[in-house]
């Protein structure tokens, strides 16, 4: 059976997706681009024109990762209720016994990102998107009178 020729983007995102399945698998360290390639039935060289590197396909899989947390954690954060239920509905749903996978993949990420830059500077962008929308609806909470912030911070997570 012929394999069907995808566009660009539609290759990519599916070679995203395989290397999560990978890393979930795996782990980052031994995770390799070969394990991506025979996951899709593809060759290394095809993983390597579309990602140049290990250390890319394995940044970008995180990044591709995190948007569905990202949107998922904003869909809870935007609801219209208290910043408390939000706030309580987020932890549960992304702590390590709430229904997320996505920690696991972050906790292998910020291990292999101390030392792995290109991952570190991804890692450190989507820790600091997390942080700016946890904050905020802490912000909302103090001024609704719900939460109790004697000292509130004057600037955003850095």
């Amino acid at each position: 059976m012929a394999r069907v020729r995808l566009g660009v983007a539609e290759r990519r995102a599916e070679m995203l997706r395989a290397a999560v399945e990978q890393i979930e698998v795996r782990g980052v360290v031994a995770v390799r681009i070969a394990d991506v390639a025979a996951a899709l039935g593809v060759s290394n060289a095809l993983v390597l024109y579309h990602f140049s590197s290990k250390e890319k396909l394995v940044a970008a899989a995180f990044e591709h990762a995190a948007e569905d947390d990202l949107a998922r954690l904003r869909r809870l954060l935007g609801r219209r209720t208290t910043a408390l239920r939000r706030l309580r509905a987020a932890v549960r749903w992304y702590a390590p016994t709430g229904q997320a996978k996505g920690w696991r993949l972050w906790i292998e990420g910020w291990a292999a990102a101390l030392r792995e830059p290109v991952l570190r500077d991804v890692t450190g962008g989507l820790d600091r998107q997390w942080k700016a929308a946890i904050a905020e609806v802490i912000t909302e909470g103090v001024a609704a009178g719900e939460f109790r912030c004697p000292t509130p911070p004057t600037r955003r997570c850095a």
